[in-house]
């Protein structure tokens, strides 16, 4: 069995490296100048790393592809389905998403997901002979946190309670997924399922284990969390901290993308692109993996865990004024100016500087990564 990292940073690079019958193949499937000190969303040129890609499926049978941002993700995506093809690969999994604009021209594009979505296309048109899983994953339960980080940002309040802003419709239901504990079960059926049949050689199946709304989504929160969750629609995705120009761009076509059906929920457009595949959920889903981990035990067993490995003390001071510790007595990543948005255009700011609380003062916790909470 083979894995890519792109690094061997974080504790999930670690518990993958440390498997048995695991080859790690570490290193970026693309090749970019050395001019900067991180990757970037967008690198100013982009080579393929082809003996890495090669390497890959080199008498593999079966696979499950990711790709992320990190380089172009459209030749990057062509070129691992085109390496499958040659050795043959069986079963080909790959994690897609929606086009909105491919399904409406009046719907803007996301530019972090329309990439995945036209491998898909390659992969259907050029290589039919490749039998393919498209994997649509629904959103994450893991993108919740305290930190003032855009979008998910479950902000903690003076009385105690959370407030959850976003520009979705608070009363139209949207797909969830634990992603950490419900996607490698889901993938492993799949391939006990086997392949597409040879006639059908493509299949798509939307991965998320509940459909709820923001505000039935905050209300399972709050049984979680023991605390009153709110939610509150904002067509403005507030940015606090700095983050990278493209996640920026992924964030304004999403305030444009939500804000299309107005006060009229039936206008907005689903999630995953296509009501065909919204009415699946969570049908298809629980046909693979039924042990699936919700929001609302998310929030109970999970989100306090991932709060005090990001430095924050609030599930510890229940009884204490909260105003003293909305952010756990540390300093706030949104001081010294770094809630400018004018600064997030800065193109010197390749990293995030969102990756992570302060266990202590200058101590970096790895608990958010770019790795885990961009998704």
């Amino acid at each position: 069995m083979r894995a890519q990292l792109r690094n061997l940073d974080g504790i999930v690079a670690s518990e993958i490296s440390s498997l048995p019958n695991v080859t790690v193949l570490v290193g970026d499937l693309y090749i970019s100048p050395p001019t900067r000190s991180s990757p970037t969303l967008d690198p100013p040129t982009t080579k393929l790393n082809e003996p890495l890609i090669r390497d890959l499926f080199r008498g593999a049978q079966l696979a499950f592809i990711n790709t992320t941002f990190w380089g172009d993700e459209y030749a990057i995506g062509c070129a691992l389905a085109d390496a499958a093809a040659a050795v043959g690969v069986e079963h080909y999994i790959y994690s897609s998403m929606p086009d909105y604009s491919a399904q409406s021209p009046s719907w803007p594009s996301l530019p972090l997901w329309s990439a995945k979505y036209a491998v898909e296309k390659y992969i259907q048109s050029k290589l039919p002979s490749l039998r393919t899983t498209f994997l649509y994953t629904g959103i994450y339960n893991n993108n919740f946190t305290s930190l003032p980080y855009p979008l998910f940002c479950m902000a903690l309040q003076p009385d105690g309670s959370f407030e959850w802003q976003a520009p979705f419709h608070p009363d139209v239901p949207l797909p969830w997924l634990d992603a950490e504990h419900d996607v490698g079960p889901a993938v492993l059926q799949l391939i006990k399922d086997g392949p597409p049949s040879l006639s059908s050689p493509a299949r798509r199946i939307p991965l998320a284990f509940e459909l709820l709304s923001p505000r039935q989504a905050c209300a399972a929160f709050a049984r979680g969390v023991g605390r009153p969750v709110r939610y509150k629609q904002n067509p403005k995705i507030e940015i606090k901290v700095k983050i990278p120009r493209g996640y920026k761009d992924q964030l304004v076509a999403l305030e444009k993308l939500y804000a299309l059906g107005g006060p009229d929920g039936r206008r907005q457009p689903p999630y995953f692109g296509e009501q065909e595949l919204e009415r699946k959920v969570p049908d298809e889903a629980l046909k693979l993996w039924e042990g699936y981990r919700g929001l609302e035990e998310y929030a109970r067993e999970v989100f306090p865990l991932e709060e005090a490995a990001n430095g924050l003390t609030w599930m510890m001071e229940e009884n204490e004024p909260e105003s003293e510790h909305l952010n756990g007595g540390i300093s706030s990543p949104v001081e010294n100016g770094t809630n400018q948005e004018d600064e997030n255009d800065d193109d010197d700011d390749d990293g995030l500087t969102i990756g992570g609380g302060l266990s202590t003062p200058g101590e970096s916790t790895p608990a958010r990564r770019e790795e885990t909470w961009l998704a």
